[in-house]
């Protein structure tokens, strides 16, 4: 099968992935053999490939947004089932936070794309009891960012503590954060978008954002989140917040934070929270959530064989939304 792999981490200008034909992966007894339709270009993969985050699995094929037809079954699934496989791919079960139900904390938590490979190629495989089932009414270009983009800023407004009807900031505005923004606009909250992309201050504003600019909200914050891996925002968004406000940092890797004023950013109970994973359960919630209230998904397609070059155009900032890699085979729409 065709496949690509991280072989040389570094600049997605100097072409980390390589493009070879690698053997169709084989599934274990408890795991599903997924031919792959559709798979969401994360930053995550950006930072896979890039060497922000240290190698795990030499080679490693990265994706983690991955929706699939499924050709081998088990744990419950039947073949032909289209099934999602996420960033979280396997927890112990027994430690001290799986048994609290924080199984995103695991120490020996694995992930797809990073422990294992993921899907930027034709094949891939999945544990089952990790293996989520997908809402309908969707493209499979649109489901594909729903399964990390949108389950971890699902994650991350929860982390936020957003309250009813408050007033939420949002720095960075691609595949998670334009997901994040249309569950707070549906339970009733403001929200407002710092962005330097005009493309991506359009996009806010058409989605119900009732401000975007590349300044501050015009208002005092109850909640923010911050999307852009650029730790310099963090004071920024610790000033805008009003008292008892949080800030929830939802990327998992991060420019390192200048220092902070404890007066001006922390006092009067201002929060700072970070975002790590997520369960099982609150992915179930999220792709619930999408079945119940449409989602806008603002997506751009790149067949397989491009995957390079959509992760330059995530680097380099020429993605508004979210890149998908849409095999061939598989470029109309889902169910």
């Amino acid at each position: 099968m065709r496949a690509w792999r991280v072989e040389r981490p570094g600049p997605a200008a100097t072409g980390p992935l390589t493009r070879r034909d690698v053997p169709e992966p084989v599934p274990g007894p408890d795991e599903l053999l997924v031919r792959v339709r559709a798979c969401g270009v994360c930053r995550t993969d950006l930072h896979v490939a890039e060497g922000d985050l240290p190698v795990h699995r030499p080679g490693v094929v990265p994706g983690h947004e991955v929706v699939g037809e499924v050709e081998r079954a088990a744990g419950g699934f039947a073949v032909g089932d289209l099934v999602g496989i996420a960033w979280l791919r396997h927890t112990c079960g027994t430690c001290r936070f799986c048994l609290r139900g924080r199984e995103n904390l695991c120490p020996y938590s694995r992930y797809t794309g990073w422990d294992a490979d993921g899907g930027y190629a034709e094949y891939a495989v999945v544990p089952a009891a990790y293996a989520l089932p997908l809402p309908a009414g969707y493209t499979d270009s649109e489901l594909a960012p729903l399964l990390c983009a949108g389950i971890i800023g699902y994650h991350a407004l929860l982390r936020a503590e957003l309250p009813a009807g408050g007033r939420l900031g949002l720095y960075g505005f691609g595949g998670s954060a334009h997901l994040a923004a249309q569950v707070a606009l549906a339970r009733g909250a403001t929200v407002h978008v710092v962005t330097r992309s005009p493309a991506a201050r359009a996009l806010a504003l058409s989605l119900g954002a009732a401000s975007a600019s590349a300044d501050q909200p015009p208002e005092p914050l109850d909640s923010a989140i911050i999307f852009a891996p650029a730790g310099t925002l963090v004071p920024r968004a610790l000033a805008a917040l009003d008292r008892g406000g949080t800030l929830a940092l939802a990327g998992i890797h991060l420019t390192d934070v200048p220092p902070l004023n404890y007066q001006a950013h922390l006092f009067q109970d201002r929060q700072l929270r970070g975002v790590t994973s997520n369960t099982r359960a609150q992915a179930r919630e999220f792709l619930s959530f999408a079945e119940e209230h449409r989602l806008r998904v603002s997506t751009t397609d790149y067949p397989l064989a491009d995957a390079d070059h959509a992760l330059l155009d995530l680097a380099e900032g020429r993605v508004t939304g979210a890149a998908v890699l849409v095999p061939e085979t598989f470029r109309a729409p889902g169910r």
